[in-house]
């Protein structure tokens, strides 16, 4: 999808309501640190440091749609218990995520509980009622779905075999689509697809639809075969199977298979990325796009969210950024303005990772930058190099430099694997560059002094450090220059 049309699909998004109907649950993320083994059991011992609570399933589906600007209604069933006060919490705070809970009292509230240690899952813990909902529970659900969906844009059913999604509950939503004449999307981890009768679309991942047709779904041929078996076991309009970094592929009547290639993604956690991928399919769909752009917006929001820790969300304005992103060589891509290190960096804080910064001209990129740099990156996970400008290098260095422009500079710097992203200030000093970032180590060269780096003062007072990098003599841009200059 080119940026134009995701502006224009996002535009049009704005003015969608989505119903998403299933399975509701908490998620909730405990993060710690793992440095000894149990002499009890041959177990990791976690030292608990934090959590996050967030909206699953269902839920999760139309946290994403209205944070990506259409509104959502939600209609699950939660129990009478605290658990159930929290979910509420949580959907008040989105401004377009309208709630309509339906609460049987003797059943709990679905949650999912994961402790993670330096970014991998060590456990979870799930504590819920799988057991199909009381016909009282599942009466409401049926009288709510024909009261909200008049004018939607799309329906999404989120089943996850908790009991939520039963005959009445799917019949009420393929009526509700039909009246409507919109799409009826179906995120299935059922061990087949018959039940949701005529549906637009039904969307299981690789590993579900191999279990649903007792076929393998390793290969493009082999995705084809079980597609194929998919649409012969249900009436079913299509089925779309998420292939991880494979991308998806779409299995229609009477059309041939056709495969969607997302761009290779660095995976932090994959929590929540179908949700996204249904979310971004409904809001494609209720925008008026065609089938192959949800599809391509699928793609790109669940590889912006499996980028993200826990069940997260993804924004209008981190979909262009990723397009933009998708269409840049690597090295390009680490070359980011203010608004772009803001985001980076709070997502490489929220998985964990030691930030850190420095800042210079690197004019003429020689043997001690490079030392420089690799000794600044040992200190930290992710390294930010603020660079000059050329109006501030001449400030610095006088009238004939910068020998190169700023361009040229940031990508010989975004080609070093020491350096993780590369962002200008024109500022006389990077001080508000600092702030933005707001490093947990901020490194100079050891020709200055702790007190001399600007900057020290301020990442101090949050507890982070400064550290003073090795010089390696004989090596500067200055000797370069007049080396060269004595040999002309």
């Amino acid at each position: 999808m080119d940026l134009s049309a995701l502006q224009a699909l996002l535009s049009a998004a704005a003015d969608a309501r989505i119903v998403c109907v299933g399975d509701l649950m908490v998620d909730r993320f405990v993060h710690g640190e793992v440095s000894r083994i149990s002499a009890e059991a041959p177990i990791p011992i976690m030292a608990r440091r934090g959590e996050l609570v967030m909206l699953g399933g269902a839920a999760n589906v139309a946290r994403n749609i209205a944070s990506l600007g259409a509104a959502a209604s939600l209609v699950c069933v939660v129990g009478a218990d605290s658990l159930a006060d929290e979910a509420r919490r949580l959907i008040a705070a989105e401004p377009r995520l309208d709630g309509r809970l339906t609460v049987q009292s003797d059943r709990a509230t679905a949650l999912k509980m994961r402790f993670v240690a330096a970014g991998q899952q060590l456990l979870r813990v799930d504590h819920e009622d799988v057991g199909a909902v009381s016909v009282e529970a599942e009466a409401d659900l049926v009288r709510v779905i024909g009261e909200i969906t008049p004018g939607v844009g799309a329906i999404l059913l989120s089943d996850y075999g908790k009991g939520v999604v039963t005959e009445r509950v799917i019949a009420a939503c393929l009526a509700a689509a039909q009246a409507n004449g919109v799409a009826l999307i179906v995120d299935s981890k059922a061990r087949g697809f018959a039940g949701y009768g005529a549906a637009d679309i039904v969307k299981p991942n690789a590993s579900e639809l191999s279990h649903a047709v007792d076929l393998p779904t390793g290969t493009d041929a082999e995705v084809e075969a079980a597609l194929a078996r998919a649409l012969e076991l249900c009436a079913c309009k299509a089925v779309l199977v998420t292939r991880s970094a494979q991308g998806m592929s779409l299995g229609e009547r009477g059309r041939p298979v056709r495969h969607f290639r997302g761009v290779p993604r660095e995976v932090y956690d994959a929590s929540g990325a179908g949700d996204t991928a249904l979310a971004g399919l409904g809001l494609a769909l209720a925008a008026g796009a065609s089938v192959d752009q949800a599809i391509e917006l699928a793609l790109l929001a669940s590889g912006v969210a499996v980028q993200k820790p826990g069940t997260a969300v993804v924004t209008p304005a981190e979909l262009i950024e990723a397009e933009l992103a998708a269409h840049r060589a690597p090295v390009e891509a680490k070359i980011v303005t203010g608004a772009g290190v803001a985001n980076q960096v709070a997502r490489w804080r929220a998985q964990g990772l030691r930030i850190g910064f420095t800042n210079g001209c690197f004019d003429i990129l020689h043997r001690g930058h490079v030392a420089y740099l690799s000794q600044a990156r040992a200190w930290c996970d992710r390294l930010v190099v603020g660079l000059n400008s050329d109006r501030s290098v001449r400030a610095l260095k006088g009238p004939t430099r910068p020998v190169n422009d700023l361009e040229s500079r940031a990508l010989v710097l975004a080609g070093l694997g020491s350096v993780d992203l590369v962002t200008a200030f024109d500022e006389d000093t990077p001080i508000e560059l600092i702030r933005l970032v707001r490093p947990d180590v901020l490194v100079k060269g050891a020709d200055y002094t702790v007190e001399g780096v600007v900057g020290h003062e301020l990442v101090a007072s949050y507890g982070g450090e400064v550290r003073l990098a090795n010089i390696v003599d004989g090596y500067s841009t200055t000797a370069a220059i007049r080396k060269l200059s004595g040999a002309i």
